[in-house]
């Protein structure tokens, strides 16, 4: 197709360009969203569910803002008491966000080769 977007774009990252980038909310406390490049609902949608398993983030949600632009951006609040030591950062809590699935992903991925080693070494019946 003559006007379809090169796929090439939609995955590779341009020299120069972040990851992720941080966008400081100042309307509301504790509350910040992050533009991430060349992804879509695949990790937004992982992410946002990770975040609400956190009892500090009181919202999580993502949105992609058009089908051809290749980012989404994840917006994250947490609780916020005005104790800087206690309070916990929204780059903290998406930080532990994507720790907690790279674990989730690590974990699937030695089950997964466990189970597929058994089947192929254990004797066919």
């Amino acid at each position: 197709m003559a006007n379809a977007p090169d796929r090439h774009e939609a995955v590779v990252l341009p020299d120069g360009v972040k990851k992720i980038q941080y966008i400081k909310e100042i309307q509301t406390p504790n509350t910040a969203s992050f533009k991430i490049e060349r992804e879509d609902h695949t990790i937004g949608n992982l992410l946002r569910m990770q975040l609400l398993r956190d009892r500090d983030v009181i919202f999580a949600g993502y949105r992609q803002p058009h089908p051809l632009q290749h980012h989404i951006i994840v917006r994250v609040q947490t609780k916020f008491t005005g104790n800087p030591q206690v309070d916990t950062d929204p780059a903290q809590a998406l930080r532990q966000a994507m720790d907690d699935l790279n674990s989730e992903f690590t974990l699937l991925s030695e089950r997964l080769e466990f189970e597929l080693q058994k089947q192929f070494i254990a004797p066919s019946t």
